[in-house]
Formats: structure tokens, sequence, C-alpha cells
């Protein structure tokens, strides 16, 4: 079992065999409007749940990228030096500069161990932000996978911002996953048309039914203008699924605690 606490955006604090995860960390109060290069921008409508005193202390960031602001804000920054550990893509850790800072590609893994702690290994997953032949311009992206030691199935898919690309779905037929935390939103933008850079609520259902989760949580489809799937119609979309695929999806509360998973599987993480 996971306990999650979702902030806001992609931005849930993780708590899972006495680790404390970050993903995603964004902080900024709302109302600035930040560019994503190649005339694209996007404006925060939402700001955070909790501050970030309030998830502290933090021992592992998982960061799916650093361009773009609404997986790293400017306040999101500032937690970064105070983490155990930032696991992000190759590119990322370089231009980061942290010592705590370690660049993962997709396939790869990083092994946490500390007393008093159930030793953890965090493995990257396959991301694409946006149409075939698009990571030259939007930059690369990774998602994550939790597993606890002498555990089989996956704790925590972390999909990362991604559309619902062929090695997502080969990743999904392989995988045995207790929760997935699912990043949605539709991300488009006026100058791109209807060209989509992130999943939606459609293709949530598709990965859920391709994965079978025991849970499935969305994250990243609030707080910002650049979504253009409102919560509202993702909802929607997932009632209208099979009930068999529709009962899977947890809806977080923000700012509240939630034990989120298989109980049966994962029985109760170290205090």
């Amino acid at each position: 079992m996971v306990r999650m606490t979702h902030l806001g955006g992609p931005t849930v604090l993780l708590e899972l065999g006495g680790w404390r995860i970050l993903t995603d960390p964004t902080f900024d109060p709302p109302g600035t409007t930040y560019a994503f290069g190649w005339g694209t921008s996007s404006t925060k409508t939402a700001g955070p749940a909790l501050e970030p005193d309030a998830v502290a202390p933090v021992d592992v960031v998982l960061l799916s990228h650093d361009h773009h602001a609404d997986n790293l804000d400017q306040r999101g920054r500032d937690v970064l030096p105070q983490a155990g550990t930032v696991l992000t893509t190759r590119a990322a850790a370089r231009r980061l500069l942290g010592a705590n800072a370690v660049g993962l590609a997709p396939g790869e893994t990083h092994t946490l161990r500390a007393p008093g702690k159930q030793t953890l290994t965090i493995g990257a997953t396959p991301c694409r932000h946006g149409p075939p032949f698009s990571t030259p311009l939007v930059g690369p992206v990774i998602g994550f996978t939790l597993t606890l030691a002498d555990r089989d199935t996956v704790a925590v898919w972390m999909t990362g911002d991604t559309v619902l690309h062929r090695p997502v779905r080969q990743l999904a037929e392989s995988l045995d996953v207790d929760v997935l935390l699912v990043h949605l939103g539709r991300v488009r933008f006026p100058t791109t048309g209807r060209v989509r850079y992130s999943m939606d609520g459609k293709d949530a259902v598709r990965l859920a039914e391709l994965l079978r989760p025991r849970v499935v949580v969305p994250v990243h489809h609030e707080g910002w203008s650049h979504f253009s799937e409102p919560t509202t119609e993702l909802r929607a979309t997932v009632d209208h699924a099979r009930p068999a695929i529709g009962q899977l999806f947890t809806w977080l509360e923000l700012g509240v605690a939630s034990q989120v998973g298989d109980t049966s599987t994962w029985g109760q993480d170290l205090e």
C-alpha cells in the first residue's frame, strides 16, 4: 500500500516503504505565464494544495523532465537541493548540476537503501511528449516504476508526460502494477492546433485495459491553461468505460493523504 497526497498538477507526495517521494514539484502561486518554447506557453491557474514545508522532508524527487514549468516551476526548483536524491533524465541531471541529481535513460534503474526503510528500486520508463519525431523539439521525458525489494509487483508506475505510443503500450502489457499514476490533461497549444502532447481520458482507459492495475490515479489534468480536457470531461469518459475498468479509477482530494493500492499485496509500510 502507498499513501498518496495530490498537491495539484503532477505533484504528488508518495509514502512507500518508509520513503517520502515527491513527483514533479510545482509550488508556484497561480497567475504566472511560462514559455515552453517554439511559441508555446501556459498560465498556471491554481496554486499548490500544500506548501513545501508541509511535505518536508523529502527523500526522493521523481522529476520526469526539468524544462517545462508545469512539471518543475521556480519554487519546485527550490525543493530539489533539499531532497536526498533527484532522479530525472540524463539531460536534466546535466542542467541541474546538483550533487544529488541522477540521470536515467529508459530501461535504467537506481536502487535506494537506508536504515529503517525498505530497499526501493526505481526504474525509468519511456515517454514521448508529443507526436512522432517530436522529441528533438519538446525534449526528453521519462516516467518511473517503484518496486520494493522482494516484490514482483511494481508498487507505482508514474507515466510521466507522454502520449500513448507503442513503447508505453508494450510496457503496459509486460508489467504487474499495483498503482498507475497517470499524467493526463490532453495538452494542446494554439500555435500547434490539434496536436496533442499528453494523454487524455480515452487514453487512460485504454492504458488501464492493457495494464489492469489494481488502482488508477489520474493527475496532471488541472491547474494549467494548456490542459484542453476539463476534469469534468475526463471523469465522464471514465464513467462511460466498462465497469471493470472504470471502477479502477481513484480521484484524490487535493491536499488529503489517502491510502491507495492493494492491501493484501503490500501490507503495512514501515513507519
